[in-house]
């Protein structure tokens, strides 16, 4: 980050204050990172007081007043550059927030979802929705009153814009109305194809290694760019990809031993957010600037790598007979058409994380929907499982036989607020069907690079356009710069007709 002479110290002390800042959240979430993947049982309650201390500590240096009257200053400068301006706004906004939270609401928050993350690994596996309800209660309490403190006269729009800056409950309830009036149709249309197919193009149901899934994921994302100096990879509950420092950018994995599609597509999806945050430009770590821009254009890198690159028949044409070595026995016969379509099957399915690209999106919608209700106050915490198995009836034609993969499947309402965490899923497929159709358009030889595991000129493209800007434009235009026009669904849309409309020889 440059800084010119005339601003003298003020701007070099704001940056080493605000790095201070991102220091103390990237320890804590280097003890988030631990508690997913490693902490023993009995060390919960000791972490979750670890974590609410660190909190309060990373909040009070975010709210010094001495920081503030500096960006107060600043602020009152004329002789900032655009990129300066847009940095000190980020600090500015985050300023606002921390200071308008209280500390001790702060630790709450902390000390109480990590408890309540901890209940959710023992919950799921053992069906209790019982036991998680005053937990889950007390989180939307908590969530609540945060929001109370924001400027905002709906508690959605405090935690969206947190999310996916620029954009409200009412505009996402809007696109995403718009978006499921067309993929209902489309998923009716394919699923009565599928009906018809040969059921012996499915795979094997093992059993499939670990140890073997895991080093055939480890060995695409290699070859995608992610990098191995300054990541690696574990196993979780839920998969996450987290920034522990400004070159340690890890994710985990999960693995089922009759589908190895699980694992791989997991780590493909992880692996996008973190070649994102890996390509952010050196001169914006540390600063306001140096995250992804919202978690819609986040997911949107997470869906490109994991789907559009991952699910396409160039993949396959690539890594099929890699993968086909890594289980011999188990996929004797099964040629890279078989594996392309597997890889795409369609299912009116219950888990959200194993769905196909063509339902992902109502389970997304599903539950933004229910997000909605539980804030607005017309529907409580105890009646959420009910509203759950409705919700699935009405949208996907299923219901769960159980909790754990019902209202319990998800981490994200158990390790957080209740709010502002799942919209960002589908704005990413919308952003990602945009990108890549532009990235196509710059790439004409793409499918065929892809088929020869040459990803350098996509990764290359990406990180030219969008990885290396980090937070210095605002998602909107972001999309713009890149694209060349305003967020829209029609790329993506063309993308699924296209797609299916091949694999199935329906008409969509």
């Amino acid at each position: 980050m440059t800084t010119t002479h005339s601003q003298g110290g003020d701007w070099q002390a704001f940056l080493d204050h605000y790095r201070e800042i991102r220091d103390l959240n990237n320890i804590e979430s280097v003890l988030g990172w631990d508690q997913s993947t490693y902490l023993p049982e009995a060390a919960a309650e000791g972490r979750g007081r670890q974590q609410a201390l660190l909190s309060r500590l990373a909040h009070a240096h975010a709210t010094d007043a001495d920081y503030g009257r500096l960006l107060e200053r600043l602020g009152n400068r004329g002789d900032l550059v655009p990129e300066q301006e847009r940095t000190l706004a980020l600090a500015r906004k985050a300023f606002g927030r921390s200071t308008r939270l209280p500390e001790r609401l702060v630790g709450e928050m902390s000390e109480h979802w990590g408890r309540t993350y901890t209940a959710w690994t023992k919950a799921r596996p053992a069906n209790d929705w019982a036991g998680m309800i005053p937990l889950l209660e007390k989180s939307l309490d908590l969530t609540l009153e945060a929001a109370g403190h924001e400027d905002f006269a709906n508690p959605h729009d405090a935690y969206i814009d947190q999310s996916d800056e620029g954009m409200s409950a009412d505009q996402i309830a809007q696109i995403f109305g718009d978006l499921q009036r067309e993929l209902v149709p489309l998923v009716e249309a394919v699923t009565a194809a599928q009906a018809a197919e040969d059921a012996s193009r499915q795979l094997s149901r093992g059993p499939f290694g670990l140890a073997q899934q895991l080093a055939f994921g480890e060995e695409v994302i290699r070859d995608y760019g992610y990098d191995f100096s300054r990541g690696r990879q574990d196993l979780t509950h839920h998969p996450f990809m987290s920034r522990l420092g400004d070159r340690d950018v890890r994710i985990t994995t999960r693995y089922r031993e009759d589908d190895p599609m699980d694992a791989l597509y997991s780590t493909l999806h992880e692996s996008g957010h973190a070649m994102y945050e890996m390509g952010i430009q050196d001169a914006y770590l540390g600063t306001p600037l140096g995250g992804g821009v919202s978690s819609g254009v986040h997911e949107s890198q997470s869906r490109l790598w994991e789907n559009l690159v991952g699910r396409s028949r160039a993949f396959w044409t690539a890594y099929g007979e890699d993968f086909r070595a890594a289980f011999p026995e188990q996929l004797r016969g099964v040629s890279d058409e078989d594996l392309y379509r597997a890889s795409n099957a369609v299912s009116r399915s219950l888990i959200r994380t194993d769905a196909d690209e063509l339902t992902y999106n109502l389970h997304v919608m599903l539950r933004f929907g229910l997000e909605r209700e539980l804030l607005a106050g017309r529907l409580a915490v105890r009646d959420l499982a009910d509203a759950w198995q409705s919700a699935y009836q009405d949208n996907l034609g299923v219901q769960s036989p159980d909790l754990k993969d019902g209202v319990l499947q998800d981490v994200h309402w158990f390790f957080g607020p209740v709010a502002g965490a799942f919209q960002g899923y589908t704005l990413g497929n919308i952003m990602g069907g945009q990108f890549f159709a532009a990235a196509r358009q710059a790439l004409p030889e793409l499918d065929d690079q892809i088929a020869r595991r040459e990803f350098g000129p996509l990764h290359g493209w990406l990180r030219e356009n969008i990885y290396q800007h980090g937070r210095r434009y605002t998602p909107n235009e972001l999309v713009q710069r890149v694209t060349g026009s305003d967020l829209s669904a029609g790329p993506y849309l063309e993308y699924l007709r296209g797609k299916y409309s091949d694999l199935y020889g329906v008409q969509l």
